[in-house]
Order: C-alpha cells, then sequence, then structure tokens
C-alpha cells in the first residue's frame, strides 16, 4: 500500500480541508493511504496583530513548504488565497480543485444585511480587501480588525465584540455554519480575494508519482480562472499590506475578469474588467493589472510598499 503524509494547518478549516482531500484521493486510489501531519504556521502564531502589520508573504503556508523541501510531508493542502503570488521553483500547485461559492458573507446576531448597521456599528474583519470596500461604501461603519479562526471570530461576534462581522461564505460551509450567514455579498459590494473558494494542493515539483497520483483531483474549469487572477495579482506584486481583490468567472467559452486596487483607508479605489478566451487566461490576468497601474494603482502601491 502506497502511503501519502499530507501537510495541514491545525484550525478548524484547514482540517476540514484536509480531510476532503484525502476522502477524494482514497476513492480515486483503493491502494493507497493518506496521513495527516499537522503544522503550526507563522499566521497561526501571530493573533494580537494584522496580517497587514505583520508583513510578509505565504504566513500560512512557509512552514508547510519547508516541510515538503525537507520530504516530512509528501503534499500540502492550502487555502488557495493564502498562496504566494509566486511559488517557489522547487514547488508545483499541482492540483486546482473545483471552486466553493466564492462570496462574502455578512454574519450578525441582529442585523439582516449591511445596509441595515446603523452609523457607528462595530463591524470586524481581517481582510485589508474587505476593510477597504467597506469603508468606501459605508463610511459612517467602524470597520475594525478581527484575527482567529472561523470558530474564533464567531464566539468573538456572541460575546458583542462586534455587531457583525465579514468572513467567506465558502468557509462557512464547509464548517457547517451556513445558517449563520445573513446575506451573502454581491460582488459588486465586496469582490473577492484572488483564489477565494478554492482548495488547492501544493507538491514538490519533481515529484512525478505524487503529481499522477493527485491529478484525478484536478478542476480545469476552476484553473482556468484562477490562471486569471494569480497572474493579476502577480503583476501587482499582491501581498499583505494592499487592498486587492480579483475574482475571474467563465460564462461558455469567455473569461471575465474582475480586479480592484485600493488605498487601504478606503478613499480611493480603482477597479476595472477585462473579457476573453479562457486559454489567455494569464494575458488577461496582466492586462487587467496594466490598466488598473495606469489608471492610478501604481501610486497607491508605492505608497503602500514606501516606495515614495
Amino acid at each position: 500500500m502506497k502511503l501519502l503524509r499530507l501537510g495541514t494547518r491545525k484550525s478548524p478549516l484547514a482540517l476540514w480541508q484536509a480531510e476532503h482531500v484525502r476522502a477524494r484521493l482514497l476513492a480515486q486510489h483503493a491502494d493507497l493511504r493518506v496521513d495527516l501531519v499537522t503544522m503550526t504556521t507563522e499566521g497561526d502564531r501571530i493573533l494580537d496583530r494584522s496580517l497587514a502589520q505583520v508583513g510578509g508573504k505565504g504566513l500560512f503556508i512557509k512552514e508547510l513548504e519547508q516541510g515538503l523541501l525537507d520530504k516530512h510531508v509528501d503534499f500540502a493542502v492550502h487555502s488557495l488565497k493564502d498562496m504566494t503570488a509566486t511559488l517557489p521553483p522547487e514547488m508545483a500547485l499541482a492540483v486546482v480543485c473545483e471552486r466553493e461559492d466564492a462570496r462574502d458573507a455578512f454574519i450578525s446576531n441582529r442585523y439582516d444585511h449591511l445596509a441595515a448597521l446603523p452609523a457607528g456599528a462595530r463591524i470586524g474583519t481581517s481582510s485589508l480587501r474587505r476593510q477597504c470596500q467597506l469603508r468606501a461604501a459605508f463610511p459612517a461603519l467602524e470597520v475594525i480588525t478581527l484575527r482567529g479562526n472561523v470558530n474564533t471570530r464567531l464566539a468573538k461576534l456572541d460575546a458583542n465584540e462586534y455587531d457583525a462581522i465579514i468572513l467567506a461564505v465558502a468557509g462557512m460551509k464547509r464548517l457547517g455554519f451556513e445558517q449563520r450567514i445573513r446575506t451573502p455579498l454581491d460582488s459588486a459590494v465586496s469582490l473577492p480575494a484572488v483564489g477565494q473558494g478554492v482548495v488547492c494542493i501544493e507538491c514538490r515539483a519533481d515529484d512525478a508519482e505524487t503529481l499522477a497520483l493527485l491529478a484525478p483531483l484536478e478542476h480545469e474549469p476552476t484553473r482556468q480562472c484562477i490562471r486569471a487572477e494569480r497572474a493579476f495579482n502577480a503583476a501587482l506584486e499582491g501581498g499583505c499590506q494592499v487592498p486587492i481583490a480579483g475574482y475571474a468567472t467563465l460564462d461558455g467559452a469567455r473569461l471575465h475578469l474582475r480586479g480592484l486596487v485600493g488605498d487601504p483607508d478606503g478613499t480611493r479605489i480603482i477597479r476595472g474588467d477585462v473579457a476573453g478566451a479562457p486559454a489567455q487566461a494569464e494575458a488577461l490576468g496582466h492586462a487587467l493589472a496594466e490598466q488598473l497601474l495606469a489608471r492610478g494603482a501604481r501610486a497607491i502601491l508605492d505608497k503602500v510598499y514606501g516606495r515614495v
């Protein structure tokens, strides 16, 4: 029997993703055994500061990638939105699983939707992308950083530390909390993060045997969308310090990509969209990035990254 070691974070959502991938693999390969190897990442350890303050990239994946390089694990399962814009040359994005609902979710114990929140209401989210869009659309709200896993954030809401919080629909559904979603947010209100709602698998690029075993889990339509989103993000040097959103959808033989770059305080958001053939996904991502850079996104990025 072939043994594969699966690297994962310890959070409830990460473990759900790992178990989901393990179950799908075992359904494909009767003679396979998959053992979970749990790790704690820097992003898991630092909970008293926002990710933007911590800085750096790959806060939730570095330890897992080191485990791959050291051959302590054979593959790692991630939320694709946690992946760095580019991977180390030794690594491969082996599998992109089918995307779950990519939208953000409005969650509150007292209010049905964002527009119902009164002036001064406290709304929590860890994401600069979400904070930026909320501040632009609802300037009367008090947008506050909220860290921790899904269960921790819901507990803080239930303790009345916040009037509402924003989480990903996909994570809520996967953990069985879908009933707590008051309203999924339209992408026109909160454009999703690059890779949001997608579980992906990373492994060593030279591990042909593992790559072959993982291949049946690939979902090509999602991969096409991800190619566009990640090319867009890479062209903008996307990281934790700047609000960047990118979301691609397929409509028949046409791929539509929308993106934005915002000032962290929400005072300015540069939006754009492109469309074309799925085979041109990377080119579409680069084209949208260039469009936004030319229209003012470069000045925002230069300010955020201290280049001015």
